[in-house]
């Protein structure tokens, strides 16, 4: 399924629209990660939740995925750690990647911070060698603050 996102300008206004803060936290993400899923050469969407130094397998669209990657281990655990943004032009480069999908190549993860922790992030794969730059960075980046006000807390 391919997301139309003319309608709406842009990828942060179509997730806006369908988040509602009065739905429990796993009904938006869920929503969330089937717009992300519906990107142009995306293979897995979805998001991890922290808990104690560990992120667990949250919402997501694609195949089964790892359930548990501690803070500082893989992409996923090394942006929430450093609280940034980490884009992978080929995951085969990146010292440590945890490989789930053989048909990944690529990758970006987006931490969600509120009180200044990482409550959770967002990750998306593609099967194509450098499918992420500056422009989803800053995309994911504005999604990832907007659905920062849906955490009820801090988990790390």
């Amino acid at each position: 399924m391919m997301i139309d996102h003319k309608e709406y300008g842009n990828l942060s206004e179509l997730v806006s629209a369908l988040t509602d803060p009065s739905l429990p936290l796993v009904s938006n993400l869920s929503n969330v990660s089937a717009v992300l899923g519906g990107m142009e050469n995306i293979n897995w969407a979805g998001f991890y939740i922290a808990e104690g130094g560990v992120l667990y397998l949250g919402p997501f669209q694609g195949k089964p995925a790892c359930t548990r990657i501690p803070f500082g281990s893989g992409v996923c655990g090394t942006a929430a750690e450093s609280k940034k943004t980490v884009i992978v032009d080929d995951v085969d480069s990146f010292p440590g990647h945890i490989r789930c999908s053989a048909e990944s190549r690529s990758e970006i993860v987006v931490p969600i911070l509120k009180d200044g922790k990482t409550v959770a992030v967002i990750d998306i794969d593609s099967p194509v060698l450098a499918r992420f730059g500056r422009k989803e960075a800053d995309e994911l980046e504005k999604i990832a603050g907007d659905l920062a006000g849906l955490f009820l807390q801090s988990h790390t």
